[in-house]
């Protein structure tokens, strides 16, 4: 209900399990990670929102009680959306418990407005919510390509680092050390490889470079999000598809990191 332009992203999660699951592909990342194995991943089932701009704040304070709850259990929650507006509450259940989180967000827009359209959880506002009641020490920004002045200055003022898609590769910049959030909008992707998105940015990143630069991620990986992919927008399924695989190599380098911790 936070979508400013088309409305539909709210069917997406059931439309990327099933092409997680689906026989097209096996569960393995390309790290070598099977993350179809047993206990691999669990899923948590979905959060029941109300889905109304009047209980608006209902729905936001469920998002970060639920994404809480999984903390409290010592997990790590990557959460399924919906728009970008989710973000926003899911930082805030974040924030307590990780102190020196950076997020890096991959997106063709910087969603830095101070309001939308008279919204201030709009989708286009969640990361200036968010930096503005600092529930991140950094936030990095990749394959962005629709940056206007205001926006500009949000950045300056919140001081948000900003890779524009012209200026890719950006490995250097997902070399992080501590706890690190990802936050994958959907639409940082060029439009010919997801095409199942609500606001179109032609010129933006492939799904190979896409999976590069998380690969590239040096930090833990404790959470993360993938927004804005809405179905009624999509062809052949083929932004659900490239959604799952962006879902895999997150899982994938997630478990690869947490497995290596461990045995350090």
């Amino acid at each position: 209900m936070n979508s400013s332009y088309l409305r539909g992203a709210a069917s997406a999660p059931a439309k990327i399990r099933e092409a997680l699951g689906c026989d097209s592909s096996n569960q393995w990342s390309e790290l070598g990670v099977d993350v179809g194995a047993a206990c691999a991943f669990r899923d948590a089932g979905d959060l029941r929102l109300n889905n109304s701009l009047e209980r608006i704040n209902e729905d936001l304070a469920e998002i970060e009680g639920g994404v809480g709850s999984l903390l409290d259990h010592n997990q790590f929650p990557i959460s399924l959306g919906g728009d970008h507006s989710i973000t926003y509450p899911i930082l805030k259940a974040f924030a307590p418990r990780y102190r020196e989180l950076t997020i890096i967000h991959f997106d063709a827009h910087p969603d830095l407005y101070d309001e939308f359209e008279g919204s201030r959880v709009s989708h286009a506002c969640p990361f200036a919510r968010i930096m503005e009641e600092r529930l991140a020490k950094n936030l990095v920004q990749i394959g962005i390509r629709t940056l206007n002045r205001h926006q500009r200055e949000q950045a300056d003022k919140f001081g948000v680092q900003i890779v524009q898609m012209s200026a890719l590769p950006a490995y250097g910049r997902t070399k992080i050390h501590g706890p690190v959030y990802i936050s994958f909008d959907m639409d940082v992707l060029d439009p010919a490889f997801a095409p199942g998105i609500s606001h179109r940015e032609p010129g933006g990143m492939t799904v190979r470079e896409a999976i590069a630069h998380l690969h590239a991620i040096e930090g833990m990986i404790v959470g993360a999000d993938i927004v804005e992919y809405n179905p009624k927008q999509d062809i052949s399924g083929m932004t659900a598809t490239v959604a799952a695989k962006i879902l895999k190599e997150i899982l994938g380098k997630m478990i690869c990191k947490k497995e290596g911790h461990r045995a350090g």
